[in-house]
């Protein structure tokens, strides 16, 4: 067993036993030597060609034994985990002074100096362990947030950047010595998802692998990260690194951070962590909580069993360390809760789809094979008024939209990215989940690098073999998101209810045993075609969809199923009212067969029981194949009902006739919001309490 495998476990026997003690303050510290310009620069650096004083990571090479006391001095506080000094150490941010190259070297050198004291201290008391965690900073650019307010589609920095900048670090940090890879200070998710790819592309080429921990930043009272993120949403989006521990630091102080910090304890089904601030910064940014003081607040969070792993940020030092260490040291870790299996999604929100969910409503106006009107915008590159018609989308109900580019004359993956980017400074759209959408799997990839939410990539299959469909999947789970997974193998797409299953149970089988895809992260589509062609083959099509959802539901454990419901009603398109209660009727009976979600005109879903008898029993026969003259049944009363559909319904004052509890209802349910304050206050007035 190597030293670094002996640490390990003793890591892992530690967080079973006690709270491990994080160190504090790298910068506080270091501005307590009040060093200067020739410090920084030392001899090697002595004719640099640009003032380098405050670059805190160049210390490693040009005052090595700065940083090493300081370490020492955590460690004799009570600190188990070091981390390294190359918070800035990438060449994105060493490029402010002209360092890239040097990069490489000081996550080496950052690993080093911390594994030698940290060795030092464990010779010292052989019983207790002391662990280097390496340092992956989040940079001093943004990936999904532009840097010039007049454009809001512009980045600084692309996704393939920061993962090239984290292999770098990632390889340097663990040729030093480190133990653990901690990705902290998360203020865009996204960053935080190219480091996470980053760090599990070099454990794969490399041969080695190390737990990753995170830590995330709140950044004020709004209780959201810099780029948007609630607490929840931001552990979904990272979950897929399977952290040995998630946490939040920096910004503000242990009392501001306690509710965020509560909220993943009871949602992480991991090691929690914390490192706050000392207090909030005064007017001359300068802390003045005290030691006692934070170790008071922190206490509490022991108590209340919210910890594993606890230490200090800005303005802390190593007597707040010893405060906090001893402090928590008479109470239990934090019993780590069983987290229920769900697909977990995010936008800037959470968003959970179990089975025991309401159908899920996947918008389809923003794709370009089924709106024409948004298929011109985006070729007018009219992204103002595209951004419009997601909004609306979301808006009418859509609780994650499916975006697709796939056109001939249109370079998908270039409108693809500029979607995505402008959405993404759009909370009251980016709020909800993405479904990436493309035939061409370089689309989709290029998508999965401008989310920082966890997404839905729509679709793979084995269609093209099933080695293409692993590394698809492969490339999924690392990048963070959930798949559908299409009824398409080699043999081409499964139209019987017996392929149907035959296909998904193959794929669920490769992709849970072979691949390590969580379950409840498959969507699968058992293709919906068109009923009511003409074609006597096709009469069975959507029974035999619903049949395959059922099993999809009773025999595939944790998996979802999905489909695109307006090809359901395909051969009926012109007749708007027909078509709308061919949906309604479809969902209706799939829903009661497990159907999860389906791809769906958010504003446009009939009201089952609100469809006239003759057209609903016409087209009952159609869907679930009760009669072999359904088709020409339906036909013949079709041009009766043809007219704005739910559309026009929406837009009729009937309604407004019944009874207010009536028209409540029945505006909740067409998201119809022109009259809802009066009748609110109506329907108060009639009740003896509001609540």
């Amino acid at each position: 067993m190597s030293d670094r495998s002996a640490r390990l476990q003793a890591l892992s026997q530690a967080l079973k036993e006690r709270i491990l003690i994080l160190d504090g303050g790298m910068g506080t510290m270091i501005q307590s030597y009040k060093l200067e310009e020739a410090d920084y620069r030392g001899a090697r650096f002595a004719d640099w060609p640009s003032d380098v004083k405050g670059n805190n990571d160049l210390l490693l090479l040009s005052k090595p034994q700065v940083i090493a006391e300081i370490e020492k001095a955590y460690l004799d506080a009570g600190a188990d985990i070091l981390e390294t000094n190359t918070f800035n150490a990438t060449r994105v941010s060493q490029a402010d002074y002209g360092m890239e190259a040097l990069a490489y070297e000081m996550n080496v050198e950052g690993a080093r100096v911390a594994r030698q004291v940290a060795d030092a201290k464990t010779l010292e008391t052989p019983d207790r362990p002391r662990f280097v965690a390496g340092v992956l900073g989040p940079t001093s650019r943004t990936c999904s947030i532009s840097p010039d307010v007049n454009d809001p589609g512009y980045r600084n920095v692309t996704f393939d950047e920061l993962v090239d900048n984290y292999t770098e670090a990632t390889r340097g940090l663990i040729e030093g010595g480190a133990d653990l890879i901690l990705i902290e200070t998360i203020f865009d998710t996204l960053n935080a998802k190219a480091a996470i790819f980053a760090v599990q592309q070099v454990f794969d080429e490399d041969g080695v692998e190390l737990p990753i921990m995170i830590s995330g930043t709140i950044t004020d009272a709004s209780g959201r990260t810099l780029s948007g993120q609630t607490t929840e949403a931001f552990w979904n989006s990272v979950r897929h690194a399977q952290p040995i521990s998630v946490g939040l630091n920096c910004a503000l102080g242990a009392k501001e951070l306690r509710p965020y910090l509560a909220e993943l304890a009871a949602k992480a089904g991991t090691h929690v962590s914390a490192h706050p601030n000392a207090g909030l910064p005064n007017a001359f940014g300068e802390y003045d909580e005290t030691p006692a003081q934070m170790a008071e607040v922190v206490e509490e969070f022991a108590a209340s069993g919210l910890l594993n792993i606890i230490g200090g940020c800005c303005g802390t030092t190593p007597p707040h360390i010893q405060a906090i260490a001893e402090a928590v040291a008479k109470y239990p870790p934090r019993v780590i809760p069983e987290i229920p299996k769900a697909c977990r999604l995010s936008g800037l929100e959470p968003f959970t789809i179990d089975r025991n969910s309401l159908f899920v409503n996947v918008g389809e106006r923003t794709n370009i094979t089924g709106s024409a009107k948004f298929a011109r915008l985006i070729r007018e590159e009219n992204y103002t008024e595209a951004l419009e018609v997601a909004l609306q989308q979301v808006e009418a109900g859509a609780q994650v939209i499916d975006i697709n580019m796939d056109e001939g004359m249109l370079d998908s993956q270039a409108a693809m990215v500029k979607f995505l980017n402008l959405i993404a400074s759009e909370p009251d759209i980016s709020r909800v989940p993405i479904m990436i959408d493309s035939s061409k799997w370089e689309v989709i990839e290029a998508g999965l690098k401008c989310i920082q939410g966890k997404g839905i990539v729509n679709s793979i299959s084995m269609k093209e073999g099933v080695e293409q469909f692993k590394h698809h999947a492969k490339l999924c789970k690392r990048y963070g998101a959930a798949v559908v997974v299409m009824a398409f193998d080699e043999v081409g797409q499964a139209d019987t209810a017996a392929r149907k299953k035959e296909i998904c149970k193959r794929s669920y089988d490769i992709l849970v045993n072979e691949v390590g895809f969580p379950p409840e992260d498959i969507i699968f589509d058992p293709n919906i075609f068109a009923v009511a062609t003409g074609i006597e083959e096709h009469n069975n099509y959507a029974v035999d969809f619903i049949e395959a959802c059922a099993y999809i539901r009773d025999e595939l454990p944790y998996a979802l199923s999905s489909g695109g419901v307006s090809n359901v009603s395909f051969s009926f398109r012109g007749n708007n009212p027909v078509r709308e209660a061919i949906h309604s009727v479809f969902l209706f009976h799939a829903i009661q067969n497990g159907l999860s979600m389906g791809i769906v005109n958010a504003g446009q879903l009939e009201i089952y029981d609100e469809i006239p008898k003759e057209l609903r029993d016409k087209v009952e026969d159609v869907v679930l194949n009760r009669s072999p003259d359904a088709t020409e049944a339906l036909l013949a009363i079709a041009d009766n009902y043809k007219g704005g559909g739910a559309a026009k319904e929406v837009e009729d004052e009937e309604w407004r006739s019944h009874s207010v509890e009536k028209r409540l209802e029945h505006a909740l349910v067409k998201g119809i919001t022109t009259y809802i304050v009066e009748d609110t206050e109506e329907c108060r007035q009639k009740c003896a309490r509001p609540i």
